[in-house]
């Protein structure tokens, strides 16, 4: 009779992360939010410091569709986890869904599928295949969408837990790799702003995005609320775009304002127009570049890089472009 380690799990608010354990990859470690399942090893860990996520939160609806999704962005941690032995995903599975409940998270989803279980249902493994097409696991990281023919077994659950410091957000999913091996990735989105006041910009950065992508996305230059008023701490950053102008005499460029979706489309654009407008009068009263060089824009909240259904995708939205002319 298979034992079932009920307490092998359990959830914990550490300040800082757990070290290494014998047979983990180089680098791995378990996140200070969750302890690994006894006696498995991670395989494969990644950490990003902001990163969109999808959330799949539905049953498979059509051909690799699920409807219901929740998009989060945030810090995002991922962890592989094998664990050789007689152990059965369900145990696995139970006990991370469990800890999560005692914890305190919020279920969003869960639900395990078993050889018979209805196709594309929550945990099914062709659900397990939709959820990670959305948010992709690098080629021979993980045979969590893998099996033999004569393994059966996988689970899922989604969770949410509201902090002080931010909502995080963990999802588990698990599958019967084999019969004496079982896989559990587990993803931890730590939901907050992109922390672009932290990013300085270089000239020399700068000039490659150019060359790569004829623009370049500038996140140092901030503006007083709902104004064209550009905040001192600017002041770094128009001096790097100054510096790269004098390295490039050739070099003429669109100043091209964004914003956010908040507000009206005309108000909108009127203030990226505006703060453009900022940009050039600084580089060119305050560095020294000729006007010539300098054409200033606004396009509003129309050309959006993320989603403004939350503060990090807007924060991400609000920003200035360089394009090149």
């Amino acid at each position: 009779m298979r034992r079932r380690a009920a307490a092998g799990i359990c959830l914990v608010l550490l300040a800082g992360p757990i070290p290494a354990l014998a047979g983990d990859v180089p680098g791995g470690e378990d996140h200070p939010l969750i302890t690994r399942y006894p006696g498995s090893t991670i395989t494969w860990h990644e950490r990003q410091g902001f990163e969109p996520y999808r959330i799949a939160v539905g049953p498979v609806t059509g051909y690799r569709t699920i409807d219901d999704w929740v998009e989060v962005e945030g810090k995002l941690t991922r962890i592989n986890y094998d664990l050789a032995g007689d152990r059965g995903f369900y145990e696995v599975y139970s006990n991370y869904l469990n800890a999560a409940k005692k914890a305190g998270f919020e279920i969003l989803a869960e639900g395990f599928s078993k050889a018979s279980s209805v196709k594309g249902e929550i945990g099914h493994r062709g659900f397990l295949g939709v959820h990670y097409a959305a948010n992709p696991v690098p080629p021979g990281k993980s045979d969590i969408l893998s099996g033999s023919s004569t393994s059966a077994g996988s689970g899922y659950f989604a969770a949410r837990l509201s902090r002080s410091e931010g909502t995080v957000y963990l999802i588990v999913g698990t599958a019967q790799y084999k019969q004496d091996l079982i896989v559990t990735m587990v993803d931890i989105v730590e939901e907050g702003p992109m922390e672009d006041n932290l990013i300085s910009i270089d000239a020399e950065a700068m000039s490659k995005d150019i060359d790569l992508y004829g623009k370049v996305a500038l996140y140092g230059i901030l503006f007083d609320h709902d104004k064209a008023t550009i905040k001192p701490e600017s002041e770094s950053a128009l001096a790097e775009i100054a510096k790269l102008l004098a390295a490039r005499p050739d070099l003429n460029v669109y100043v091209v304002g964004h914003t956010d979706l908040s507000g009206g489309l005309e108000y909108n654009l009127r203030l990226s127009t505006s703060r453009a407008e900022s940009v050039v009068a600084a580089l060119v009263e305050g560095h020294g570049i000729a006007a010539s060089r300098l054409m200033a824009h606004g396009v509003g909240p129309l050309v959006p890089v993320a989603t403004n259904e939350a503060d990090p995708g807007r924060a991400k939205n609000r920003r200035v472009e360089l394009v090149e002319r």
